[in-house]
């Protein structure tokens, strides 16, 4: 987690033309890079085509069916995702939106800790309301203030739904309070403090039981492919910096 990065962002991005590719059209035919680069995650990268749509695109190419699939059915119980409106291979064709992450704000002063904790809260809550196709409920497994997208028109947006599936509530909020925690424990970061605080807040926020979920959310971190060796290493004493947290709001 890092301020910037992690999700489009427009201030620093090329002005593009208001071309708007049709939804019935074929997004994988576009060329190899369609317009501007908005962000470049560890799978995908997000280009611009228009002030209206991007183009999210596996870079190893692929199938994104089961991310197009399950972006449309938390959009019809009312989640706020962007709008999907196409599918081709390894691309998905997507509503642009525009204004900071939750990341960028918080770094800013622009939103205070105990509101963006809440905020993340209430994403879980909303989400966790709604039953996955495949059984359980729809998690998201990623839900970070690097992914939630402050859009000027729709308000808070979650977007990178790459890990998302059905699964049990606890372990997404167990997830997030570790993506947040491993950021807490970088004694060598800018953002170790705040991040203490967010976790803080975010733990005494949720309104689910995540502790009996945090040795697998754990044990999913530490085997993540996309985490390099230094982050690795933070995965455990986040975790029990996670435990001491949720320990202590429970006796509350």
């Amino acid at each position: 987690m890092t301020p910037s990065g992690l999700a489009p962002t427009d201030p620093d991005v090329p002005h593009t033309t208001d071309r708007v590719v049709p939804a019935q059209g074929h997004a994988a035919d576009l060329p190899d890079a369609p317009g501007p680069l908005l962000a470049a995650g560890d799978a995908a990268d997000v280009y611009a085509l228009s002030e209206h749509q991007v183009l999210r695109r596996y870079r190893q190419g692929g199938d994104a069916s089961r991310e197009f699939a399950l972006m449309r059915h938390v959009a019809a119980h009312g989640f706020p995702v962007p709008a999907v409106q196409h599918l081709g291979g390894p691309d998905l064709l997507m509503e642009r939106l525009h204004g900071p992450t939750l990341l960028q704000a918080l770094a800013a002063g622009e939103l205070s800790l105990r509101n963006g904790a809440a905020l993340l809260a209430d994403l879980h809550h909303r989400l966790h309301a709604i039953p996955a196709p495949t059984g359980g409920v729809v998690i998201h497994l990623d839900l970070h203030p690097g992914n939630v997208i402050l859009s000027e028109s729709r308000g808070p947006v979650l977007i990178d739904w790459a890990n998302a599936r059905g699964g049990a509530a606890s372990l997404d909020t167990a997830t997030t309070a570790l993506i947040v925690a491993e950021v807490a424990v970088d004694a060598g970061g800018d953002y170790s403090q705040a991040a203490r605080a967010l976790l803080a807040a975010f733990v005494g926020a949720v309104d689910e039981p995540f502790l009996p979920s945090l040795d697998e959310a754990i044990d999913m971190r530490c085997h993540d492919p996309a985490l390099i060796a230094g982050e690795c290493d933070l995965v455990e004493p986040a975790g029990a910096l996670v435990r001491t947290f949720a320990e202590l709001a429970a006796h509350r």
